[in-house]
């Protein structure tokens, strides 16, 4: 039997059939629903989320999880909402993110190579509505080709400086916290013991997990606005060049269920530049690289100042590139046992 011709017998063996389009942002994928998923219900974005949740998620797994997916596997669904404005949800290996990115640098360029919105030369202003607020993404545009994407996300702020905590095999470590769309512990490798250029993948995960579950343990998160935002979302080690002056760094993102950041993690450097700017570290407007572990890079600097509840903050912009890596169609058949599809341990 052709697979693919369509033949009506095989068709009618499948009750779920989902289309979508794959990218990477600086190697971190990002696999966006198409068609295929049912209609999100709730009039704000996160009482959609919470729908989700309650009721979409085995959409979530099946996409995410082998053998579609992989441990490191990320989602997006994206609907319209205005004609340069859309509403997005993230999706992991555990659930659902309130901001990401890796994932608004590369909708930036799928919304306009697909003319979902028209496009304007030099660069064209995106909207996207994201459970941690709205995000405005800029996609450079020029003789019918997009280009580099940058954003400003939400105010960062940092929320715990030299914050204590035991963590099991390594000690008691100081830990910074702060938030860029969600919240992240930062340390630097020398802390625990660590070289970013010559540890391995499996000391650094499991050093960051161990440091995210100490956090969760010793500290009750409060965001200032949302309780909905009130969470550590992951851990980055840096290599310690925090000051502008040092030029670019390098740092890795572990985040939901040890799930790794093949990028230098969008939201992370927002939350990494409040962080060096509240310490004078960086100034307004100076603009730094950083750097994942492959070696992918974006640029960041904080372009103004302002306040969340109480926190000191700024707007961060971010900026990297984004590629075009293939579209699927997905198939359940009724009689699989493995619908939901499974995580092998790490």
């Amino acid at each position: 039997m052709d697979f693919a011709s369509g033949d009506s017998s095989l068709i009618s063996e499948f009750m779920v059939n989902i289309t979508t389009h794959d990218m990477h942002t600086g190697g971190e994928p990002l696999r966006i629903i198409k068609s295929g998923l049912p209609e999100l219900q709730g009039s704000t974005i996160l009482e959609k989320r919470t729908y989700a949740i309650k009721h979409l998620d085995h959409f979530r797994k099946f996409l995410m999880n082998e053998p579609r997916g992989h441990k490191d596997m990320y989602g997006a669904i994206l609907f319209k909402e205005k004609p340069n404005e859309f509403g997005v949800l993230f999706m992991h290996n555990e659930g659902y993110s309130s901001m990401c990115g890796h994932a608004i640098i590369a909708l930036g360029r799928y919304v306009i190579d697909f003319k979902l919105v028209e496009p304007v030369s030099p660069e064209t202003e995106v909207i996207f509505n994201c459970p941690c607020g709205p995000v405005k993404a800029f996609v450079e545009y020029n003789n019918q080709l997009s280009g580099r994407v940058y954003f400003e996300s939400v105010p960062a702020f940092v929320y715990k400086l030299d914050f204590e905590i035991d963590v099991p095999t390594i000690g008691s470590v100081s830990v910074d916290i702060s938030f860029g769309g969600a919240f992240y512990a930062f340390i630097t490798d020398k802390q625990v013991y660590l070289d970013l250029q010559i540890s391995s993948f499996s000391e650094i995960v499991e050093t960051a997990g161990k440091i995210t579950e100490a956090v969760k343990s010793n500290l009750k998160i409060e965001h200032p606005e949302s309780k909905e935002l009130s969470f550590l979302y992951g851990t980055i080690i840096t290599d310690r060049k925090d000051k502008f002056s040092d030029g670019p760094s390098t740092n890795i993102c572990i985040f939901a269920d040890n799930q790794i950041d093949r990028s230098p993690t969008g939201s992370g450097v927002t939350a990494r530049i409040v962080l060096q700017w509240t310490k004078g570290e960086m100034q307004l407007n100076e603009e730094k690289e950083f750097i994942s572990l492959i070696g992918s890079r974006f640029t960041g600097a904080a372009v103004r100042e302002t306040f969340v509840g109480k926190y000191p903050a700024v707007v961060v912009r971010v900026s990297g590139m984004a590629y075009h890596t293939g579209d699927h169609t997905f198939y359940l058949e009724n009689r699989d046992a493995l619908k939901e599809g499974f995580q092998l341990p790490r």
